[in-house]
């Protein structure tokens, strides 16, 4: 067999070189390039601002001061706020409860919150009419007659802390329970620092504690309705540590006037009425309640410790 000479061998093809990975590369290069010139874009446009605020469940208070709270206004960066945040300013305003805060794209920062309740009425040192809440707080009402669906607190002075746990207490009872209580007003005693008189719309003086106030007034529309069964309609009911009934003394609110009169001259407390239990308009006092109560009207004691 004859052998080829090296000038006739047939010359080995170039073998190519692969380029898919230098176009993988530049691909994602590109792609990169592009999705941080469209976050630039986003960032300096209007999408990425709060476009509006919307704040929902006020009642008293007005939008743009639960809106200056929050510390946020419209043109700021919609993803530089925290929710959270938020939440926490507002929660800590005063007549407020709760506040939750939700961003909604594009733009939209949506603010519901809820408001302590209306717990009871007064009447300012300017005159005007005032709501009083849970938490303490008064806000100026509108010009006109007061509600009839809450009591009216008279004679508390602002800072007192126990106007500030009436007010507490009055928020944990179902409104229905303070229908018929159409004034309250501070009226302490040695043995009971926290003691206060209601005022029924039936005709009654109801004489309690705050600490009492929860428990005894889950009681006192049957008590009164048993009263009104036997024609009784006015009088003292006393509800401390027993649950008592007894007339008013003849010209009382004549004799408490003279009374304050000369506490305020002579800068001493002014005792508070004592019912007269050897009469009941015919009837012997006191009135037999659903709990066991004393034949007679105990004396105020101090509460055990």
């Amino acid at each position: 067999m004859p052998i080829l000479s090296e000038d006739r061998k047939v010359p080995a093809l170039p073998v190519p070189k692969p380029r898919a990975r230098t176009n993988r590369k530049l691909l994602i290069f590109l792609f990169v390039f592009f999705i941080t010139v469209l976050i630039i874009l986003f960032f300096q446009s209007s999408l990425s601002r709060i476009s509006a605020i919307e704040v929902e469940g006020n009642e008293l208070m007005a939008s743009e001061t639960i809106g200056q709270a929050s510390q946020i206004a419209v043109g700021d960066r919609f993803f530089a706020v925290s929710s959270q945040a938020i939440q926490q300013r507002i929660a800590k305003m005063p007549m407020i409860k709760t506040a939750v805060v939700k961003k909604h794209f594009p733009g939209i920062i949506r603010i519901t919150v809820e408001e302590f309740p209306k717990v009871a009425f007064q009447i300012g040192a300017d005159g005007k009419k005032q709501a009083v809440l849970a938490d303490g707080a008064v806000v100026q009402l509108s010009a006109g007659s007061i509600p009839l669906d809450m009591p009216i607190l008279t004679g508390w002075t602002d800072g007192d802390p126990n106007k500030a746990a009436l007010c507490k207490v009055l928020g944990e009872i179902p409104e229905s329970a303070l229908s018929d209580i159409s004034e309250i007003k501070p009226d302490p005693s040695e043995p009971y620092p926290d003691k206060i008189k209601l005022y029924t719309r039936s005709q009654f003086e109801v004489y309690t504690t705050i600490a009492y106030l929860p428990e005894k007034i889950d009681n006192l529309p049957a008590y009164i309705a048993s009263l009104q069964e036997d024609h009784i309609t006015s009088g003292v009911i006393k509800m401390l540590e027993v649950e008592y009934h007894a007339p008013f003394e003849p010209n009382e609110e004549s004799k408490n006037d003279s009374n304050n009169a000369s506490g305020q001259k002579s800068g001493g407390n002014t005792p508070s009425p004592t019912p007269d239990s050897s009469k009941d308009g015919g009837k012997t006092s006191p009135k037999p309640t659903p709990k066991a109560t004393p034949k007679s009207p105990p004396k105020e004691t101090a509460r055990p410790s």
